[in-house]
């Protein structure tokens, strides 16, 4: 049975970096964590993020989207085919082209209910739209999973998950609390732009997928004129919870668009830096740790830029134990679990909608296909 126990799920990931799809298997009941299982990835060739970067920014009908979306829902039967058979449950979170709350809404390219028949497993899909019909940011999500990580660490002070994507995002966390939807348990909200503008910089100066190892901006000066104006985005200063497009801040190019590379990946990284230090001005107490997943993790300029106007200790997940490649990935299958179950996916602290709810669409495979083992 799927509506009770713990469930072994796989959760899948395409994010604003587009660089390709991570596949991970968690065991979860939806509130706690039991076990960590394998994990896949399948990278986007070049072609294909150009195929992806053709379609950002556009909806449903509009010229590249079709082409998007096809590749989206092959590029995840292939992630997550070796899978299938091992598990009960599904979570796929699609590939987000735009997201505007508040105007038009959010788009995630990909079909669910196809990838569902396909599989031959259930599928929970459609993440976001309940939250933003609601009223919320439809975004973050992850806020949930933190809360159950920050128990299965064992954290008793207050501490935060960052996630360097495409755009930066934080969960402050008080593990004190007995759930995720009790008042102050969780604040979370997007940062402002972190790995998108260094990747498109890099991918249209250099042909290169991003700044390895934050090479290019060690070799570089950062424009002190550019940081200042960047500083004073009324974005900053509005309260959480808030939520971004990738794009939302695509005028960065234009701002470094004279300086040399070295200069303007110095630049855009130390942006990244400065909109997390602005981010902690929100936290309700300080923190005792910063917890760092997704690919900015790995970019030591960066890294160091944080931990310079921080004043705690900022790390890799890794540090406790966790898999800071696939912590996107396992936080949809844990939703998915939440969704089937009525549990909540997004609350009033994390995405800013009236009360707590759950999102998503739960889709089954066709009649006739196994929908594999119930743990």
């Amino acid at each position: 049975m799927l509506e009770s126990g713990v469930l072994r799920v796989l959760g899948t990931m395409s994010g604003t970096s587009l660089d390709g799809v991570d596949a991970a298997v968690i065991e979860t009941d939806g509130i706690t964590v039991s076990n960590f299982g394998k994990n896949g990835y399948r990278r986007y060739s070049e072609a294909e993020r150009a195929v992806l970067r053709a379609g950002l920014g556009r909806w449903p009908g509009e010229a590249g989207v079709a082409e998007a979306a096809a590749l989206t829902l092959q590029a995840h039967v292939e992630a997550m085919a070796p899978f299938a058979g091992e598990v009960a449950l599904a979570g796929f979170h699609g590939q987000t082209l735009a997201h505007e709350p508040g105007g038009r809404g959010t788009h995630q390219a990909g079909d669910g209910a196809e990838l569902a028949r396909r599989l031959g497993v259930p599928v929970v899909w459609d993440f976001r739209s309940a939250d933003v019909a609601a009223g919320g940011q439809g975004a973050p999500l992850a806020p949930a999973w933190h809360f159950a990580l920050a128990k299965w660490i064992g954290a008793d002070e207050p501490l935060a998950f960052l996630n360097l994507g495409g755009v930066g995002n934080v969960t402050w966390i008080d593990p004190a609390r007995a759930t995720p939807e009790e008042p102050g348990a969780l604040l979370a909200f997007d940062t402002g732009p972190a790995n998108a503008p260094i990747d498109d910089l890099m991918a249209s100066r250099r042909g290169e997928p991003f700044d390895a190892d934050g090479a290019l901006a060690a070799s570089g000066e950062p424009s002190a004129a550019v940081l200042e104006r960047f500083a004073g985005h009324p974005w900053f200063a509005a309260r959480p919870p808030k939520s971004l497009d990738r794009d939302d801040f695509a005028a960065l190019a234009g701002e470094v668009a004279a300086l040399g590379d070295a200069d303007a990946v110095a630049t855009l990284t130390a942006v990244a830096a400065g909109a997390v230090l602005r981010a902690a001005e929100h936290f309700p107490a300080p923190v005792s740790r910063l917890l760092v997943t997704g690919g900015g993790r790995r970019n030591p300029v960066l890294m160091a830029g944080i931990a310079a106007g921080l004043g705690c200790p900022v790390e890799p997940v890794e540090a406790a134990g966790l898999d800071g490649d696939m912590l996107e990935a396992q936080a949809f299958a844990f939703l998915a679990v939440r969704v089937l179950r009525g549990l909540p996916t997004s609350f009033p602290d994390t995405t800013g909608v009236a009360a707590a709810l759950s999102g998503g669409i739960v889709s089954r495979p066709e009649a006739g296909r196994s929908p594999g083992p119930s743990a």
